[in-house]
């Protein structure tokens, strides 16, 4: 399970340094990784196992039509990388410009169970402010899972 909130670096080729324990999970399911295009401009990326589950519960789970939807919607617009061995990854180009980096050249990195997402910060802290009002919402339930 991926879990977290994590500031990452990119290079000048657009690679960032995988946290640790990000890292492990990745290196245990083998360390390809698979890029698509998130919501509110966020890139998401699954663990090629993870992936592979995805694409088994779509197969199973959706409709001819549903299913031409979501391959040339989301899989054909999908990318691959693998954590090279000094533990970084690169974030496939065309995806990269889906989240606009700042001079700083950071990114968050959010952990959510099965997926991870990348987020360009100032973008990341504006979608939780807007978000605000409909977490309270639900916060109560979310307690009592706690």
């Amino acid at each position: 399970m991926f879990a977290g909130e994590y500031l990452c670096k990119l290079d000048e080729k657009g690679r960032f340094i995988v946290p640790s324990p990000i890292r492990e999970r990745l290196e245990a399911e083998g360390s390809v990784v698979v890029f698509l295009k998130g919501p509110d401009q966020a890139i998401w990326f699954y663990s090629a196992v993870e992936w592979e589950k995805v694409l088994e519960r779509a197969h199973a789970s959706l409709n001819e039509d549903q299913s031409r939807l979501f391959m040339h919607t989301l899989v054909s617009e999908a990318g691959t990388s693998e954590v090279d061995k000094t533990g970084r990854i690169l974030i496939p180009g065309r995806l990269r410009k889906l989240v606009p980096v700042d001079e700083d050249q950071e990114v968050v990195l959010v952990g959510l169970y099965r997926h991870l997402e990348i987020w360009n910060p100032a973008e990341w802290r504006r979608y939780l402010s807007r978000t605000e009002d409909q977490n309270e919402q639900h916060l109560g339930k979310i307690s009592n899972i706690l």
